[in-house]
């Protein structure tokens, strides 16, 4: 059988509702009614292309534990059309399966050697979340609980999705820093990655969504590249510098709100709602948090009352932020800057504009 490999797709939309939908629906002879579910749902997607074109595509496991995306209706889209490859390729699947009787399965391919780095880390990366997805499953209830020195849980699935993880992302031949390892030597002004193989230990031990997966590729103190999966629900967020950033499949872009998100209770202190907000959520999932702002769920995030945040928990939402185009900003209101050390502490602010982020930096500092 061919191959899929990975790599840009031709014009092709993610239908969201509206036109797009019934667009959608027409060309695949379904009633808009029974395609609707699927546009909220992140393991289907529905893609439309030019005139009667589009397919219905879902996430599945075959029996023997392999990632695939199957086309359950099609109309000009194929298994092998650039947009359904990378639709596999974002997803993390092994392979593309087509309809009974129609061209079998194809296998989904990683980019060549010779692709841009970019490209292959973020293929890499999606590929590497859907290997920590099982193996954080396989491993919940295994091993012994442990309590690190920074005072968050340690458990068996942590180190079972960092070697998930790291298997896939090593074949990059860039260096890999983690949560899970002691840091390795890295000249600063040559790219590094990062990555958080479950962030949300805590959530995860409670069965409370979410947690998340989180891998981001840095380059000259900059976040260039970086995916971040919710492991509880399927949605998945990526974006790369000067090709913007994705939610399932979707653009997507910062936008003004009264929502601000913190990643914790300030020790033996209340959460205080700034001026410039109305309410404050806490999902106990950096990663998925930074996330939020980047695509408009949430106005701004921050960590500037409390000790700081490390750059594992954040490369990948980073990257993701300033893809959309958002910005990250110190206590000081300077870019921030990333450095090749897990166990530093950082502190900044997150939101859609510099602005923004300068007016939550003054309300929560001035007190």
């Amino acid at each position: 059988m061919g191959g899929i490999a990975g790599g840009m797709s031709e014009v092709a939309v993610a239908a969201t509702g509206g036109a797009t939908l019934l667009r959608a629906a027409d060309a695949l002879g379904l009633a808009p009614a029974a395609l609707a579910p699927a546009v909220s749902d992140p393991a289907y997607r529905v893609l439309a292309a030019g005139p009667d074109q589009a397919v219905l595509l879902r996430r599945q496991w075959t029996v023997e534990g392999r990632a695939e995306a199957v086309v359950l209706a099609s109309s000009g889209m194929g298994p092998e059309h650039p947009a359904v490859r990378a639709a596999a390729v974002g997803w993390g699947c092994d392979q593309v399966r087509d309809r009974p009787g129609r061209r079998g399965v194809l296998a989904v391919e990683l980019p060549e050697v010779t692709a841009p780095l970019v490209d292959r880390f973020l293929a890499a990366a999606a590929l590497a979340a859907t290997r920590v997805e099982t193996a954080v499953a396989l491993a919940r209830g295994t091993g012994e609980d442990r309590v690190k020195a920074d005072g968050s849980p340690s458990l068996a699935a942590d180190e079972a999705a960092h070697v998930a993880a790291a298997s896939v992302l090593g074949d990059l031949g860039v260096p890999v820093l983690s949560e899970e390892r002691s840091d390795i030597a890295v000249d600063a002004d040559e790219p590094w990655m990062v990555l958080d193989p479950l962030d949300g230990t805590g959530n995860f031990r409670a069965g409370l969504p979410p947690w998340a997966f989180s891998a981001g590729l840095v380059q000259g103190g900059r976040a260039v590249a970086g995916v971040v999966v919710d492991l509880s629900s399927g949605r998945r967020w990526s974006g790369s510098e000067g090709a913007g950033a994705r939610r399932d499949d979707v653009p997507m872009a910062p936008r003004p709100g009264t929502t601000v998100v913190v990643p914790s209770a300030p020790g033996g202190r209340a959460v205080e709602v700034p001026t410039t907000a109305r309410r404050i959520r806490v999902t106990g999932c950096t990663a998925v948090e930074v996330c939020l702002v980047a695509d408009g769920s949430a106005a701004a995030w921050h960590d500037l009352d409390r000790a700081g945040t490390h750059v594992h928990d954040v490369a990948g939402g980073l990257a993701v932020l300033a893809a959309a185009g958002g910005v990250a900003l110190t206590a000081d209101g300077e870019p921030l800057r990333l450095h090749p050390d897990t166990g530093m502490l950082i502190r900044f602010a997150a939101a859609g504009t510099a602005e923004t982020a300068h007016e939550l930096i003054a309300a929560v500092t001035r007190r």
